[in-house]
């Protein structure tokens, strides 16, 4: 049998490419834009400003904040990558694995690094931009949305959609959060949603790439 014929199906399917590479880069510019800002010392906009600080917060919406926070923090979001990585060899997807976790591991270097970078602080010296919460959760679901189209259709217009309401909901969700306990700015979580679709989407393409049968 030849090797095309037993190749893993790629991490980004072929018709996807185009329009998530499209929503990729325009996602790495609003990063960068953001960034430069906020690293040049640019004030708090009037949206931040009138969103900070929510701490009238109160259960059971509280709750929901709290349960939503928990999925981004160190121990909630290794069980939702270890359940996902299972889910992936389980219907036999090793690549999408390595998805999982190349892809998560890179967003989580790369919004790292830019708090150092940027240097913007919330509650003292509390680096804030952007949301490593909100990164992460967006990553994650990402992965998910793809794992879903490589199993069903990954040659759909529908297909682009998934992956793209995946990642907007799960960013919301997680953004939202974030915002009512206070923890991060409005626009930490758009810096955060926007590298997660920067840099999952440019991982499979690279794992896609040296998959390649040669």
């Amino acid at each position: 049998m030849s090797r095309s014929a037993t190749a893993a199906p790629p991490a980004l399917p072929t018709p996807l490419r185009p329009p998530i590479g499209v929503a990729a880069v325009l996602a790495a510019l609003v990063l960068a834009a953001l960034s430069a800002v906020y690293a040049a010392g640019g004030a708090l906009g009037g949206f931040d400003g009138r969103a900070q600080p929510l701490d009238g917060l109160r259960p059971p919406l509280r709750d929901v904040a709290l349960v939503i926070d928990f999925c981004g923090e160190p121990v909630g979001a290794a069980v939702l990558l270890a359940v996902l990585v299972t889910a992936c060899l389980v219907l036999r997807r090793p690549r999408m694995a390595v998805l999982a976790v190349a892809g998560s591991g890179s967003t989580v270097a790369v919004t790292s690094g830019l708090k150092r970078v940027v240097g913007r602080t919330i509650h003292g010296d509390f680096l804030s931009f952007p949301s490593g919460h909100t990164a992460l959760v967006t990553a994650m679901a990402i992965v998910f949305a793809l794992l879903v189209v490589n199993l069903l259709w990954p040659g759909t217009p529908s297909a682009v959609l998934l992956v793209l309401t995946a990642a907007v909901m799960a960013g919301a969700a997680m953004a939202w959060s974030q915002v009512a306990l206070s923890a991060h700015y409005p626009t930490d979580t758009l810096g955060g949603l926007c590298a997660a679709l920067a840099v999952v989407p440019a991982t499979a393409w690279l794992m896609d790439r040296t998959a390649r049968p040669r």
